[in-house]
């Protein structure tokens, strides 16, 4: 199969984590070692989120001049570089000498209408209490939304239209080549108004799950996997009536609501997949990769599944 695997930024940093390049080093191995039989057996290609990586760099460019900051379309394409880095090279570590890995960095074109740059969503950084966060909100007008008990940073999140470096992919994977793209959900791009073809970075993080999916379908996958630190999707997420779901159709899974900044994206996501191609998308923990290929862990949802069953 050709299998694409969306690691969510919080697995590849977990909640809580010291944002060090030895913690981000230790989980790359983790996830490395959680990808690495899949290739053996599947054509493989990996996306990654970038949210808390694109939020240290933007609090280290805040101790500079407003002038001197970078955008955090470039900081995005900085942590395509590291993050693909690091896992290229844990992946390396694990699979024969002979087996070819790359990491691309992509360039993915959004609207300059998108109802997105309205109303951030996407949360980036590490989280704060309350009172440090309207400090913060106050000295460099950074807009906050609460993630669980905490505060985070939140930037706009446009949704991907184009993904430029598509034909590479398919190259490279047509050479049996590990591929790592699409990380953080792209670089965010745009042609500049009255300009048909001269492009210009944008001032937002895309989604990495909605960008996983497009690249999935454009690449005629056959499964898409998001990894994340949730081991299925949940129903009242956090409270006594909690429960996991197992198996279910998309329109099965339009009865629920899910968090906009975490789990939202990603059901929508997987459910657009499984409708569109009729292939399989999957969500569940990093841990359970195999699983979810096996349909055994996660939450997988398929349009030729039955009814929804509960884990």
């Amino acid at each position: 199969m050709r299998v694409v695997i969306a690691l969510g930024g919080n697995a590849l940093l977990r909640r809580g984590e010291a944002m060090t390049a030895d913690t981000q080093r230790r989980n790359a191995r983790i996830a490395a070692q959680a990808i690495a039989p899949l290739a053996a057996e599947h054509e493989v290609v990996v996306t990654h989120g970038n949210g808390p990586q694109v939020g240290l760099l933007a609090l280290q460019g805040a101790a500079y001049k407003p002038e001197e900051a970078y955008p955090l379309d470039v900081l995005g394409a900085e942590t395509e570089g590291m993050i693909g880095y690091m896992l290229e090279q844990e992946l390396g570590n694990l699979l024969p000498f002979e087996q070819p890995l790359a990491t691309l960095l992509t360039m993915v074109e959004v609207d300059a209408a998108d109802p997105g740059f309205q109303n951030p969503t996407k949360f980036v950084g590490p989280v704060y209490e309350q009172a440090d966060a309207e400090r913060i909100r106050t000295e460099k007008g950074w807009v906050f939304k609460q993630d669980g008990e905490k505060w985070r940073r939140v930037v706009a999140s446009p949704a991907p239209k184009r993904i430029f470096e598509i034909r590479p992919v398919r190259w490279l994977l047509e050479q049996r080549t590990i591929v790592i793209c699409a990380g953080g959900g792209g670089i965010p791009t745009m042609y500049e108004k009255g300009s048909e073809r001269k492009l210009i970075g944008v001032e937002a993080v895309i989604d990495k799950d909605l960008c996983s999916e497009l690249l999935a379908r454009e690449l005629s996958a056959d499964f898409l996997i998001m990894a994340t630190d949730a081991q299925a999707v949940c129903t009242d997420w956090g409270k006594p009536s909690e429960r996991a779901i197992h198996r279910a159709r998309p329109d099965d899974l339009k009865q629920f609501s899910f968090p906009a900044g975490s789990m939202g994206p990603k059901v929508e996501a997987a459910c657009h997949f499984a409708r569109a191609t009729g292939g399989t998308a999957a969500i569940g923990s990093l841990a359970d990769i195999a699983g979810m290929v096996r349909g055994e862990r996660g939450t997988i949802i398929n349009s030729g599944y039955d009814a929804l069953s509960w884990h």
